[in-house]
């Protein structure tokens, strides 16, 4: 009898901060973590990229990424929707 498992995904929401490549973006997500010692909040900001099929994000969306295969050389996540619209500059 095999079951098949469904594997759960990571995801996390970030904001676009580049969009310069062909079906790439660079997310960068932030998080907040008690300093080791100080145990002061301290912003985390981690950048990815993702891939983007339509090519319809923009600099300043809000977006969710999922975890995926490997794409190439540093792409490991993908787009998944659109949270909300930046302001374009």
């Amino acid at each position: 009898m095999v079951q098949e498992i469904e594997k759960i995904k990571k995801t996390k929401q970030g904001r676009v901060v580049s969009n310069k490549m062909d079906k790439t973006v660079v997310v960068a997500v932030e998080s907040y973590r008690p300093h080791a010692i100080y145990k002061k909040a301290v912003r985390r900001i981690k950048k990815f990229k993702a891939h983007d099929e339509q090519n319809a994000c923009h600099i300043g969306d809000m977006v969710r990424i999922e975890e995926t295969r490997p794409l190439s050389k540093e792409k490991r996540w993908r787009v998944v929707e659109i949270l909300s619209k930046g302001s374009e500059v």
